[in-house]
């Protein structure tokens, strides 16, 4: 658990790497203005904004791919060791996203 808590730390600090040391990401963070006469979930969601700007450079994709990678490896051992099929908890979690239709807002 604490090596699955130390790769999630690191694809955080590479991610933040992109956009405070490299610069090929930013981050442009604000409330979403949402007018009031919107009427449907499907007309909010052009409101939405991920916030994040710019392409990973070939540097920073290849860090944060291997930390991912790492993060997936130590996720995929914790389930190992619980008896937990990585697939069906994949599947779990994507059935209760998909749940939530359209207001999972993607």
């Amino acid at each position: 658990m604490s090596k699955l808590a130390e790769s999630t730390a690191r694809v955080n600090r590479g991610v933040c790497k992109s956009v405070n040391g490299c610069g090929c990401l930013s981050i442009e963070a604000k409330k979403a203005a949402i007018p009031e006469e919107c009427e449907s979930i499907d007309e909010m969601k052009q409101y939405l904004d991920a916030h994040v700007r710019g392409q990973l450079c070939p540097n920073c994709e290849e860090v944060i791919m291997n930390e991912l990678g790492k993060n997936l490896f130590y996720t995929a051992a914790l389930c190992n060791i619980l008896g937990l099929n990585l697939y069906d908890v994949f599947i779990h979690e994507y059935k209760k996203a998909s749940a939530l239709g359209i207001f999972n807002l993607t």
